[in-house]
């Protein structure tokens, strides 16, 4: 404490004129209230800190979040809470966290990722630990995949060593050049610490609509035969979705290394989407949006989409993803319904 009296005495001259014992007081004041503003809680509640002992997830509230805003989805819902309950309360997990989820767009792929990245990381996606790359926006050119690769890890690197709970999410799988996702390989084994860099405590998870053929058609299978799509489980999917995956020249995992040393800890089936539960992508869009959800407005939307296969109309074939831009075309008559209720 002793060099710091000096400079008090040149920043604030006024202390010479005063006695010893208040002088010492100031001191004592003005350490401890630095030691308060520096402390991690305090500081941590106006500026974004990473997780000390990694994400702790509160899974009341994500299976509350994944029931009333995921929809049509029980196989992903499962696997992924039981996931990453799992992953978040181990306290030395033996690797990362890696999750592929596949199925057609609109199925809730994106959803579930960001709703994931908010109960670990509470700013989601505008957190500075939740890192979002998009294969046609990040490596669009196929004579640079070794560039990528290099760059890849070297972001990868940079930001676990700054939080180990980073979220790492990669969206158009499918649209990816193969071999550049292999570049992660490395961080993705069973490995204590790469270049002193631990990389156990991230969640690295792909987002792709390659499989997606696969799962509709054991869907319809089930359809077919009479049986519900709630009685459909993991295993009757996993694996044609690893195998075809990895045979599929036009995905981003075609022959990768991180499936062939079964480095990916779930693959994740989302099934496509049926007219009700549309309905349900619709109701909850209108909730968001403060109106007050009219059941017809709700049916004239669902009707608007188009579904398959072209004799039985079961699956939207672009699952809840235009529910949005739908709903806008209605805007003018949720509204005038409001007027009349007021």
């Amino acid at each position: 404490m002793a060099p710091s009296v000096p400079l008090l005495w040149v920043l604030l001259p006024g202390l010479a004129a005063l006695e010893p014992l208040s002088v010492g007081l100031a001191i004592g004041v003005a350490s401890a209230l630095t030691g308060y503003l520096s402390h991690p809680r305090f500081y941590c509640s106006y500026v974004e800190c990473c997780p000390r002992d990694g994400p702790r997830l509160n899974a009341t509230a994500l299976k509350a979040q994944l029931d009333s805003r995921l929809f049509g989805q029980h196989l992903a819902k499962d696997v992924v809470l039981k996931a990453v309950l799992g992953f978040s309360n181990n306290p030395s997990p033996k690797k990362p966290l890696m999750l592929s989820l596949h199925g057609w767009a609109g199925t809730g792929k994106n959803f579930l990722s960001q709703i994931l990245a908010e109960h670990v990381h509470p700013a989601g996606l505008r957190s500075k630990f939740v890192h979002l790359f998009l294969a046609t926006l990040h490596f669009p050119h196929h004579d640079q995949v070794k560039l990528y690769k290099e760059q890849l890890q070297n972001w990868i690197r940079g930001n676990v060593s700054a939080c180990p709970s980073s979220v790492f999410i990669f969206d158009e799988m499918d649209k990816m050049h193969p071999g550049v996702i292999d570049a992660i390989k490395p961080f993705l084994d069973y490995y204590e610490e790469v270049d002193g860099v631990s990389y156990r405590k991230a969640i690295f998870i792909f987002l792709s609509n390659a499989g997606g053929d696969l799962i509709n058609k054991a869907a319809l299978d089930f359809w077919t035969s009479g049986k519900r799509r709630e009685d459909i489980q993991l295993k009757d999917l996993e694996p044609l979705l690893s195998v075809g995956v990895f045979n599929n020249k036009n995905s981003g995992l075609w022959h990768s290394s991180i499936i062939d040393r079964n480095l990916i800890d779930y693959f994740v089936p989302f099934l496509p989407l049926e007219h009700r539960h549309v309905k349900m992508c619709v109701r909850a869009e209108m909730a968001a949006r403060g109106y007050a959800v009219d059941e017809d407005i709700v049916q004239a939307v669902a009707n608007e989409m188009t579904y398959f296969p072209k004799e039985q109309k079961i699956y939207s074939d672009k699952g809840c993803k235009t529910v949005q831009a739908k709903l806008d075309i209605h805007e003018d008559l949720v509204m005038g319904d409001a007027r009349v209720r007021g």
